[in-house]
């Protein structure tokens, strides 16, 4: 398996590069049929993994919505989705949020140092809380879910994660869907923020594949030399 899992990082923005806008309501950017893709890589996955702000913000199931693949699963010997992971380094999640409560499958919260005795006492059995380091240290995340036995790991955001697992060079893959509006409103949260990336004029990112669904556009990079691996 390696030391740590296949990162699959996997976004939807704006022609401009925003994952939202600045309302308090959610900004649909997919359509239908990107859904049933991103449930179809939830499927193949063992674990995936949101910032806690995405936990907050857009209370998530997480869950592989299709029963076919949930079945498949189960009979492969798998949980009908996969494992939920979470990263906090102020640790205010309340238990109530449908990442804990959606679904039968393995919740883990990986948090800062200071936090990790209070995220415990918060949380209580609604998920398995690890102590991360401070800050929380993305290598030392990924070696602990690899010890779990997580081999595939699909992160889905927020702008914050997805920044630091790409500047940390930890992505393997990149899916990134391009819905066709502006949202024009530098409030609103961008697909990634400021920092020092890999990919850049002398180390240009690889483009494996441009696929057209619906009327969004699915750009597919390859980010390491484990692409397609795992």
């Amino acid at each position: 398996m390696g030391d740590r899992p296949y990162v699959l990082l996997s976004c939807a923005m704006s022609i401009d590069g925003y994952l939202d806008d600045a309302t308090p309501d959610r900004l649909l950017l997919s359509d239908g049929t990107d859904f049933d893709r991103v449930d179809a890589l939830r499927a193949e996955c063992d674990a995936i993994l949101v910032g806690a702000n995405t936990v907050r913000k857009d209370d998530p199931g997480l869950l592989v919505r299709s029963p076919v693949r949930r079945d498949t699963r189960i009979a492969r010997g798998r949980p009908a989705s996969p494992v939920k992971v979470t990263l906090t380094g102020r640790g205010d999640l309340e238990a109530t949020a449908r990442f804990f409560l959606a679904g039968d499958t393995e919740k883990i919260v990986y948090c800062a140092t200071p936090v990790a005795g209070r995220v415990r006492e918060r949380l209580g059995g609604a998920a398995t809380v690890v102590d991360a380091g401070q800050p929380v240290d993305l290598r030392r995340v990924l070696v602990d879910l690899a010890r779990r036995g997580v081999g595939r790991l699909l992160v889905e955001g927020g702008g914050t994660i997805h920044t630091q697992f790409l500047t940390a060079g930890l992505a393997d893959e990149l899916h990134l869907v391009v819905a066709p509006l502006f949202v024009g409103d530098s409030r609103a949260p961008r697909f990634v923020g400021d920092g020092v990336f890999p990919w850049s004029t002398g180390n240009r990112a690889t483009l494996a594949e441009v696929r057209r669904t619906g009327d969004v556009v699915l750009l597919r990079y390859a980010l390491s030399e484990r692409f397609g691996a795992a």
